[in-house]
């Protein structure tokens, strides 16, 4: 079952540079931030409510943002859905026939596990899920 939206990721090209805009915008002086290899990417988070933004920042020139900002340039790149359990979530979306980027869980930021469903199956939108490790 979906929870809430945990939080909007955001690609940007330097996460020093982002993290002064948006620190001002939500007047936050320090986000959490942390490296995340299985993602290629360097991520920080900003609390707002009960959800985040999420800055991230490509630590590799073959990643998925790195390849995203190529694309489109700098914005908005996902929103992340909470879920209770992701392998039934996975189970129950492929059901209604939704397409995956990858359906296995890694390791994604702040002790999450992850998957992405794929934008083709979603009207464009890049969809991941996330599932707090236990």
């Amino acid at each position: 079952m979906i929870k809430k939206i945990n939080h909007i990721g955001i690609a940007v090209k330097n996460l020093g540079l982002s993290s002064d805009v948006f620190s001002k915008l939500f007047e936050q002086s320090k986000p959490h931030t942390e490296v995340v290899p299985e993602q290629k990417a360097t991520i920080a988070f900003y609390p707002v409510g009960e959800s985040s933004i999420e800055l991230i920042e490509s630590t590799s020139n073959d990643s998925a943002i790195s390849k995203f900002i190529e694309k489109r340039g700098e914005g908005i790149h996902h929103i992340c859905l909470e879920v209770d359990d992701i392998k039934a979530e996975i189970v129950r979306l492929k059901n209604h026939e939704f397409q995956f980027v990858n359906d296995v869980p890694t390791a994604g930021g702040d002790g999450y596990w992850v998957v992405f469903l794929h934008p083709k199956s979603t009207n464009g939108v890049l969809i991941e899920l996330c599932e707090k490790m236990k």
